[in-house]
């Protein structure tokens, strides 16, 4: 008989975690970070396969809001979780968890869907498209200085060292200033805060410190932080630690330069390595040889838009846009068809219509535009997209675009 899907019951959950653990290898989740998953999982949202008694396949999702252009929130299905078998591949489990999940999200009027990819060859015949990287940096802190212009470092901010979880909800709130103004960033809900604190000893390197924070302050009020592992190592020429940033948020630039400078500067220490940050991350114009921080780019989070019309509505656009869309979406064809753009920095509708399409995109390919960091003009370079009215494209693609570039500061 074919493995059975059905939704997962509360004591079923230890089982299913199992074997979603199995599937991506490695150690045993810390009993802490397990205990706040189980927390966080929404049953109702949760599928398992079932072969007999043995668990086979697992997907999730969570409830979450999701910034885009025009500082909205809009109510986003955070896929996650999701593993097949090694025993039971090849069987069509993927493609049945996929199509019940979106179908679920479409029930719950939810017009996006939202995950971050073991695999990416994987979810792109599902309709999800690339819609955010990161940057990954390693610095030589020995030979790399970080030039803040005078009129910040003497904008009087503070720093200190304090307690990760004490200084938690201070942090939390300098975190939920930045949503708005950064599509992609979702806004933590009750519980979610907990991840920020719950890395591994030593950011997963041998050795390494416990979390530390160090937090920025003016006037008492706390206007910025970093959160960072530090691994010591010393060879015959004497110390060469390293610092691993976990994450850093400031509400302004002088406090945001305060704690780069820190972390450039702490004793005992010559690289500094950041795993995460946006590709317009500002310190890239305050270090003195940006060819010695050793830059990398990768996927960040990959968008599906399950409602094509109510997620093109949600989002503001740069420049006033007035476009014919053809959708193509085999896997929600619900979303199939021409449809009407038309909006501006106040707002968009967007409508079915029977006039002639001006551009033509899949759906995979308009979510990678969709928060604004991917033009179109891109997309129609490498064939994802096309313009059936010639000039319609360009000022479709500029209205798309946003100031800031779109970033997914944490997994799910």
């Amino acid at each position: 008989m074919a493995p059975q899907l059905r939704t997962l019951e509360a004591q079923e959950w230890d089982t299913w975690y199992r074997t979603l653990e199995r599937a991506f290898g490695g150690p045993p989740t810390p009993p802490e970070t397990r205990e706040l998953w189980e927390s966080l999982t929404e049953h109702d949202r949760s599928v398992a396969a079932w072969d007999g008694d043995a668990c086979v396949g697992t997907a999730g999702a969570f409830s979450l809001r999701l910034s885009v252009p025009g500082a909205a929130l809009v109510d986003t299905a955070g896929v996650t979780m999701v593993s097949v078998a090694a025993t039971h591949r090849r069987r069509g489990l993927m493609t049945g968890m996929m199509r019940r999940q979106l179908d679920d999200v479409r029930e719950r009027g939810e017009p996006l869907a939202a995950l971050v990819a073991s695999e990416p060859d994987i979810y792109g015949r599902f309709g999800y498209g690339m819609a955010t990287q990161q940057l990954s940096t390693t610095i030589d802190t020995a030979r790399v200085r970080l030039e803040v212009p005078a009129g910040l470092a003497a904008d009087g901010v503070r720093l200190r060292y304090t307690d990760p979880l004490s200084a938690l909800p201070a942090c939390e709130a300098v975190y939920a200033d930045q949503v708005a103004g950064r599509p992609g960033m979702p806004a933590r809900a009750p519980g979610w805060e907990r991840l920020a604190v719950s890395a591994p000893q030593g950011g997963g390197r041998d050795g390494g410190s416990p979390l530390q924070c160090v937090v920025a302050e003016r006037d008492g009020t706390t206007v910025g932080y970093a959160r960072f592992h530090h691994t010591p190592q010393w060879d015959v020429s004497g110390a060469r630690g390293t610092i691993v940033l976990r994450d850093l948020e400031a509400r302004d630039p002088a406090a945001y330069a305060a704690l780069w400078q820190l972390l450039f500067g702490i004793d005992l220490t010559s690289t500094l390595v950041a795993q995460n940050r946006p590709v317009d991350d500002a310190w890239q114009h305050l270090v003195s040889d940006v060819r010695r921080c050793e830059r990398q780019l990768r996927d960040g989070l990959f968008v599906r838009l399950v409602d094509v019309g109510a997620a093109l509505e949600a989002r503001t656009y740069r420049t006033p846009v007035d476009v014919v869309l053809e959708i193509e979406d085999s896997f929600c064809p619900w979303n199939e068809g021409r449809w009407r753009l038309t909006g501006d920095r106040g707002g968009a509708s967007c409508t079915r219509t029977r006039a002639a399409a001006e551009v033509t995109v899949p759906v995979r390919a308009l979510a990678s535009a969709y928060l604004g960091g991917i033009p179109l003009t891109a997309l129609a370079r490498a064939g994802r997209a096309g313009e059936p009215r010639r000039g319609a494209l360009a000022p479709a693609s500029l209205a798309f675009g946003n100031e800031a570039a779109p970033w997914l500061p944490h997994s799910f």
